[in-house]
């Protein structure tokens, strides 16, 4: 272990502080791995693919995961785990649903179903050296989960024979019942003729007659956990005998201080008592286990819970989990009223003398670490996961974690399945960059789609941010300190008019107005009436005026407005993001707002040509005689290459009046983002969209991460160099 107390920092993200913490071992992603690279040969780049269940192979040299869409199971060769390779495609002419490996084979679950009513599947083995197929058992039903015993005496599967969700609204019960399967293994291959049948009828207190085992893992006694999401209810069962030894009701937790709405605002003052439907379950050690409560039917609790076998709670997340997410700005607010961030996966790891606990949550995209106390988890630090993590795996022997993350957005345009690998050190936490503390009344600050920044003209470090639509009902103005690290939101400030939250907005700059009020950028969309417009507010949030765009610029108007705002002055300069109906193909305007004659007028700014989708403008920041402009590519991942801070010169540049020929501003690059983007080891994210220059000439930048929306929810904000 690398163990040095206070040489480096973590992140402590309890609410009560969001303080900086000295303790050393972190983990930190060192790659990633998108599935396109896996497709076999032939395969159109658009197929989808999936990442689910993954597991390690026992020299920790090569990953297996499930692909569902595709049909198969994967192969990572991650001899090199900060330069994964291809490690080929098996199709298994089904859907796996789960993978476990052996020292020699790899065992796949794999559900052939013709429908929900007439559920079949398989247990396929197949040979490491080879990857050939070499056995084949019938299961009798539909199969999630997989484990083998860590002796490999038996593997388990779990028949979930799952239910139609669109059938009496997914209610209970929906028969036939689903039941645990134990094989006995020989050299790793299941013996099919010796599959040992659990009935889990009568078991629990909520569809007794419909038990649908989720998810299962054996202790170092042979003994399987089953976890029945839907029925809110955990069973113990000896493998040998294949007995019932203890099964209990996963009971239900309290929740404090959350959002229950879906309403583009948060408002985490709600309470709520939920069962606890436990999805994905690991075994700390022989007597606790520790489940991951995503919720399915009736459930959504939000957290996760150790528990010993003997049915005792040992520990209960409640809300805690939840506002860790919040305060890394990965909440996401569009599933409030339904389960929040969404646990959904757990794993367990003992990296030298420490166990760590690794939680993922489905919903926001993250991964939080804790150390095992043998009581309450000691919390360690939140990772950004990639999208949808479904399942995680540790390979302690190289202090290796390795993530799954299902969600494949190729009709969105969006980032493709992907595996992430991150590696344990004596290094500081790269991730987060920007948390939140709790307001005044001790509720977490929630934040996310940053789409502009300021600084404070007096005070080195201080930024104000602002949201964008995508909180229509809560447009924000927050307030940063970035002499911190990770920078710290330390407030949030509605913007208001009348009093009340102001509607039809889209922020997307924000600017110092030298009277401690700020003046904001709302980009218009003419379908859903969101005027292009100019708003004052004064320093308590409240606008104060509003300047409308003339309608000579009106007449051209296009959905892709107002991305940013400083002032020079006496002109408020405005980026315009891409051309509108007059302008030149490649050309898009910069617009100037006299505040004394009232005046209104332009030039243009040179785009980059692009090779694919188009080139726009996030952001405009004058500072020293020159105005520093992001110009970047709407594309992420592979495809990024436009992600630079322009230069464009103050002296000698003069708007014309809108409506004639406009004269065309000579650019300088001065930063070339993509390193940047890259630095985190996960996908290169399309929206670099705020940039501010502090009192100390420290030059600072933000990207916007949708809302955690189709999404992996992460932020970065950075340094980017004096000015």
């Amino acid at each position: 272990m690398f163990r040095h107390p206070g040489k480096h920092t973590l992140i402590a993200l309890a609410l009560a502080s969001a303080a900086v913490t000295a303790q050393a071992d972190t983990f930190n992603r060192i790659a990633t791995f998108a599935n396109i690279h896996n497709l076999p040969a032939g395969s159109d780049v658009t197929t989808e693919t999936s990442a689910e269940i993954i597991a390690a192979t026992h020299d920790g040299n090569s990953l297996v995961y499930s692909d569902s869409p595709l049909g198969g199971i994967g192969f990572i060769d991650i001899k090199n785990a900060s330069k994964p390779k291809p490690g080929g495609f098996v199709s298994l002419n089904g859907e796996p649903t789960s993978v476990a490996v052996t020292t020699n084979t790899v065992l796949a679950g794999v559900n052939t179903s013709e429908s929900y009513t007439k559920p079949s599947g398989k247990l396929v083995s197949l040979t490491l050296t080879d990857h050939k197929i070499s056995q084949s058992c019938d299961l009798g039903g539909q199969p999630d989960s997989v484990a083998v015993s860590k002796d490999e005496k038996y593997v388990a599967v779990a028949i979930e024979n799952e239910r139609d969700e669109d059938l009496n609204d997914g209610a209970l019960p929906q028969l036939p019942a689903g039941f645990l399967t134990i094989f006995p293994l020989k050299n790793g291959q299941p013996m099919c003729d010796q599959m040992k049948k659990v009935e889990l009828t009568g078991l629990a207190a909520i569809g007794s007659e419909d038990p649908e085992p989720e998810f299962v893992d054996f202790n170092d006694n042979n003994e399987i956990v089953v976890t029945l999401q839907e029925n809110n209810h955990i069973v113990i069962v000896a493998a040998e005998s294949g007995k019932v030894i203890n099964h209990f009701s996963a009971g239900s937790a309290e929740l404090t201080m959350i959002d229950t709405k879906k309403d583009k605002a948060f408002d985490f003052s709600q309470t709520q008592t939920r069962l606890r439907e436990p999805d994905s379950v690991k075994w700390i050690d022989s007597d606790r286990f520790v489940t991951a409560n995503e919720g399915d039917f009736q459930g959504g609790s939000r957290g996760f819970t150790i528990f010993h076998k003997n049915g005792d709670v040992m520990y209960e997340s409640g809300s805690d989990f939840e506002h860790k997410v919040i305060a890394t700005g990965h909440y996401p607010d569009k599933r409030s009223g339904k389960k929040g961030n969404e646990p959904e996966g757990v794993a367990i790891g003992t990296f030298g003398d420490e166990t760590y606990i690794f939680i993922l949550s489905e919903r926001a995209s993250m991964i939080g670490v804790y150390r095992d106390t043998g009581k309450a988890p000691e919390f360690i630090q939140m990772l950004p996961s990639g999208i949808a993590p479904e399942s995680a795996v540790t390979i302690p022997s190289r202090n290796l974690l390795i993530s799954a993350n299902e969600k494949d957005l190729i009709e969105d345009k969006g980032p493709r399945a992907h595996v992430m690998i991150y590696e344990l050190s004596d290094k500081e936490a790269a991730y987060p960059q920007l948390i939140s503390q709790q307001n005044s009344e001790g509720m977490p600050i929630g934040w996310g789609a940053l789409s502009g920044l300021t600084a404070d003209p007096k005070t080195a470090g201080k930024l104000f941010a602002v949201n964008d639509s995508f909180y229509a009902n809560q447009p924000t103005i927050f307030t940063i300190d970035a002499t911190q690290k990770p920078a710290i939101i330390t407030q949030a400030m509605t913007v208001t008019r009348n009093g009340k939250p102001a509607k039809k907005l889209d922020l997307e700059g924000i600017s110092i107005d030298g009277e401690n009020g700020f003046w904001l950028a709302s980009e218009g969309n003419a379908k859903k009436e969101v005027p292009h417009a100019i708003y004052h507010v004064t320093p308590n949030g409240e606008i104060d005026k509003t300047i409308n765009f003339p309608a000579s610029l009106l007449t051209h108007q296009q959905r892709f407005g107002a991305e940013g705002i400083t002032q020079v002055g006496d002109t408020l300069w405005i980026a315009i993001q891409r051309e509108w109906s007059d302008d030149p193909k490649g050309r898009v305007k910069l617009l100037a707002y006299n505040l004394k004659t009232e005046q209104w007028g332009a030039v243009h700014y040179p785009l980059e040509k692009a090779t694919s989708g188009w080139v726009g403008l996030s952001e405009i920041t004058a500072y020293n005689g020159a105005l520093y402009i992001i110009e970047r590519d709407n594309q992420l991942d592979e495809n990024a290459t436009i992600k630079q801070l322009c230069k464009v010169n103050l002296a000698g540049l003069k708007p014309a009046p809108i409506g004639g020929k406009l004269p065309v501003v000579t650019k300088e690059q001065v930063r070339n983002f993509i390193p940047d983007l890259k630095s985190l080891k996960g996908y290169v994210t399309d929206k670099i969209e705020g940039f501010a220059i502090d009192a100390s000439g420290q030059a600072f930048a933000v990207t916007d991460n949708d809302g955690v929306d189709d999404s992996s929810g992460e932020t970065l904000f950075f340094a980017a160099g004096q000015l």
